[in-house]
């Protein structure tokens, strides 16, 4: 395998023990530093240009994209995909793990347990956003803090406001999360590879902190994790699109709580903490996988005219329901189910004599009029767009209602 590992930081443990590992293993393998590529945009021809020179064929690319470079980064590792080369983290799980609020609104669509957050901005929104989430004490979080940078931990609501509001002033972006209690000063770092855990442990804050990351002073501790967690971290991984990523879990009463997904996940921590040669499996999984490069299915699958893919959700008293999927009538109508979600379970691919549930969402290819006739006759005709003809008025020379006035009439309305 020819493999290409993205770091700006040629000299760094993570980058070192990748490298180191791939050489043992028999793999060709350059560190290239992300911020020296150039990318080139012609029609069917994607290029890159690595020091302004034509980049040579590789088989599979390692991205380690630093906060800093998100932007850039994520480029360079589409135009990687768009040349059909394997990737270990997509550009869109990069993109959407960076941002704290877009990965918890990606997991709150799934059955994975996340703390109840919030996310406000007008400031008579602060207060009853704040009782939602079951009052103070809560976690104020910048969404673009890093290491336990830009966390804090307001006890009192009048506090949490007062913080807020500062943030605010300075046009800073936070989440306002409940503290879960149960596990205050303690968190589980998961490193998911592929679809196992491959290593955990549990970082433990010291004194009267309350942040765990090691960059805090934390100690850390192996820890084997049971199937649940396992799962959930697994699971959280493969939402947010990423093969390699650190899952940072509370202990909650109720189970797991995911707090973050790491697309660049240092290996220093995790290895230390439990002896275990985490860059090795990395790369032994990346070996395994080049053969496979990941695409955009979406891009893809909705090239040909008419056809695209979509979600059918089976509601209680459907007509489906007890239906296999070949009674159903999809296959005839061109309809393939590509995955069927039952609550937590993902069933990808299948069977044509599977029956159908209440609750049951399927992941759908095919063609568009046909899925959109599955929509009851009087929806459809409710969600036509209706074009009329401006009214002749007077009324044209009279002053716009301002956007206030218009956002007080839409409420009263």
């Amino acid at each position: 395998m020819k493999l290409a590992i993205l770091s700006c930081s040629l000299n760094c443990y993570s980058t070192r023990r990748l490298r180191e590992s791939a050489i043992a293993r028999g793999h060709s393998v350059k560190v290239l530093n992300t911020l020296k590529f150039a990318i080139d945009v012609e029609q069917g021809v994607p290029e890159l240009y690595f020091r302004s020179k034509r980049l040579s064929h590789y088989d599979a690319v390692l991205p380690r994209i630093g906060s800093s470079i998100t932007y850039f980064g994520t480029a360079v590792v589409r135009q990687f995909e768009q040349m059909d080369v394997f990737c270990a983290n997509s550009s869109n799980g990069i993109s959407n793990s960076r941002d704290k609020l877009r990965s918890l609104q990606i997991l709150s669509r799934h059955q994975i347990g996340i703390p109840q957050t919030t996310f406000v901005r007008d400031r008579k929104d602060v207060l009853p956003a704040i009782d939602r989430i079951g009052g103070a004490p809560v976690i104020i979080k910048l969404l673009e803090g890093t290491q336990g940078v830009g966390v804090i931990l307001a006890d009192n609501v009048k506090v949490a406001e007062a913080i807020i509001e500062t943030l605010h002033s300075t046009r800073q972006n936070v989440l306002v999360q409940k503290f879960v209690s149960e596990s205050k000063g303690r968190d589980i770092r998961a490193f998911v590879v592929g679809d196992q855990v491959v290593a955990a442990m549990r970082r433990v804050a010291q004194g009267s902190e309350f942040r765990s990351n090691v960059h805090r002073g934390g100690r850390t501790e192996p820890v084997e994790l049971d199937e649940t967690y396992c799962q959930v971290a697994i699971r959280a991984a493969q939402i947010m699109g990423l093969r390699v990523a650190g899952v940072d879990m509370l202990e909650g009463n109720d189970g797991p709580q995911v707090m973050e997904v790491n697309s660049s996940p240092g290996l220093e921590g995790i290895e230390s903490c439990t002896q275990l040669d985490v860059a090795g499996a990395i790369i032994d999984y990346m070996a395994a996988q080049v053969d496979f490069p990941e695409i955009d299915l979406r891009q893809r699958l909705t090239v040909s005219r008419g056809y695209g893919v979509t979600e059918i959700y089976i509601p209680e008293g459907s007509e489906y329901v007890g239906k296999t999927i070949d009674e159903s009538g999809l296959p005839e109508m061109d309809i393939n189910v590509l995955t069927l979600y039952r609550g937590t379970t993902v069933i990808p691919n299948p069977r044509l004599k599977r029956s159908l549930e209440p609750g049951d969402r399927l992941l759908c290819f095919g063609k568009l009029d046909h899925m959109r006739s599955m929509i009851p006759e009087r929806t459809r005709r409710k969600r036509r767009p209706v074009v009329k003809v401006l009214p002749q008025s007077a009324d044209r020379s009279e002053p716009a209602a301002s956007p206030n006035d218009a956002a007080d009439s839409e409420v009263q309305s």
